[in-house]
């Protein structure tokens, strides 16, 4: 009895994978509504609000000197070892790497371009933004302090805002501004939130940003965020110019081809019966040579022999040979022997 395999449920994710092969249709791409115009101007308006409580040296500076001295990293040393593996979550290098991967199979899976060129105009976004917030405002970290209580704005440094902290409000944000529904929006939007806020947290428990740098990288990665539906028309561009450049570098390549030569047609082949014992016997009878006929012995007297006309004719006179009184010539009748008594 013939039974059919049992799937497992990797089996069952890839054939429903493969029932996808075109382009989803259900996707929407994400337009500049007036609850985002209104999310962004509040995100704006908080951004600008942080960065000028900290020119001012106001309570905000003081609370991130309070912090600082509290020493988180020395008040709790056994998780240590723990947020020195949490923070990578921040770092460019590594969840660029991640995400690019994650979205380059999605891409390839729908037949578009939209995922990488959506994270590649988010992470330029960010290296713009963050890098001349950064290089503008020149502000010391905690561990390179010259001044207690001061703002330490203008001395050179670059950590405000918080790069780790903006990179992963963007970096797993974009997983959920390109979710294909809206319910998978919201789980990568809170997975996103929480996941960039414990990167904040760690850089400040490990005295590498002051609590105003993490505010402030957050800020920034969500308006970058917010800020992506207005490039989408840049996205869309982008990626037909692409095809269509692909699209001629491939009749360039099939144009360079050399034509290849039609391939002869054979005779068809005629198909003979299968032998059976009878025939295999005859076979073997033809070709196998034919049996030599014993040959005669020669009885001829030793020396030279010579052919049959150089040999004595017999004449009339009788033959060579010694008369027999017993023996009856050839053609002659036949006489009947005299009976003697004995």
């Amino acid at each position: 009895m013939r039974t059919e395999p049992k799937l497992t449920r990797l089996d069952r994710v890839f054939a429903r994978l493969d029932r996808e092969p075109e382009r989803p249709a259900h996707i929407d791409v994400p337009r500049m509504t007036r609850h985002r115009i209104v999310l962004f101007s509040a995100t704006l308006a908080f951004y600008g609000a942080i960065v000028w409580a900290v020119v001012i040296t106001s309570w905000l500076v003081r609370l991130d000197w309070q912090v600082m001295f509290f020493r988180p990293y020395q008040q709790w040393a056994e998780i240590h070892a723990f947020v020195d593996y949490y923070v990578v979550l921040g770092q460019r290098g590594p969840t660029a790497v991640m995400v690019a991967a994650w979205l380059g199979w999605r891409s390839w899976r729908q037949h578009t371009l939209r995922p990488l060129l959506a994270l590649g105009v988010s992470l330029l976004l960010l290296n713009i933004t963050v890098g001349a917030a950064k290089i503008g405002m020149g502000r010391l970290g905690p561990h390179y302090a010259t001044t207690i209580g001061s703002n330490e704005m203008g001395l050179g440094g670059d950590i405000f805002p918080s790069g780790h902290t903006a990179n992963a409000v963007v970096t797993w944000g974009i997983l959920a501004y390109l979710a294909s529904t809206p319910r998978a929006r919201r789980w990568l939007s809170a997975l996103s939130a929480v996941t960039s806020l414990g990167v904040g947290l760690s850089t400040v428990y490990l005295g590498t940003h002051w609590l105003s740098d993490v505010l402030l990288g957050w800020a920034a990665g969500l308006l970058i965020l917010l800020a992506l539906p207005w490039f989408e028309p840049l996205i869309a561009r982008a990626e037909a110019l692409l095809f269509t450049l692909r699209d001629r570098w491939r009749a360039r390549r099939a144009d360079a081809l050399p034509a290849t030569a039609p391939v002869p047609v054979e005779a068809p082949v005629l198909l003979k019966s299968r032998p059976t014992a009878s025939d295999d016997e005859a076979a073997a009878r033809e070709a196998s040579p034919p049996a030599r006929s014993p040959r005669a012995p020669v009885y001829l007297a030793p020396g030279p022999h010579t052919a049959r006309g150089e040999r004595m004719p017999v004449t009339p006179a009788g033959s060579r040979r010694p008369p027999h009184t017993d023996r009856i010539g050839r053609g002659g009748a036949q006489t009947a022997r005299p009976l003697t008594g004995g």
